[in-house]
């Protein structure tokens, strides 16, 4: 068994507080003070990541929403016909 495969409990409380968070501390991503943000001048990695989630989340319920539509749309038109 790996360490990986184990959760502690304040692991599953972090989870709990922000998933997203966890899952970037898991995939080797370090969260960066505020005033390390400040002096470097440039965006932490951890919100250029969670912006990309946000935007691929976004762009996974327009795929969905579509799909489904186009399902309705030919089931009423066979139903139809």
């Amino acid at each position: 068994m790996n360490k990986t495969d184990v959760l502690s409990a304040s692991e599953i409380g972090q989870y709990q507080y922000c998933s997203c968070a966890w899952i970037l501390q898991r995939c080797g991503y370090e969260p960066e003070s505020q005033r390390s943000m400040k002096e470097n001048g440039s965006m932490s990695p951890w919100v250029e990541t969670l912006d990309g989630f946000q935007r691929k989340n976004r762009l996974a319920r327009w795929i969905t929403l579509s799909g489904l539509l186009l399902v309705f749309l030919a089931v009423f038109s066979f139903h139809r016909g």
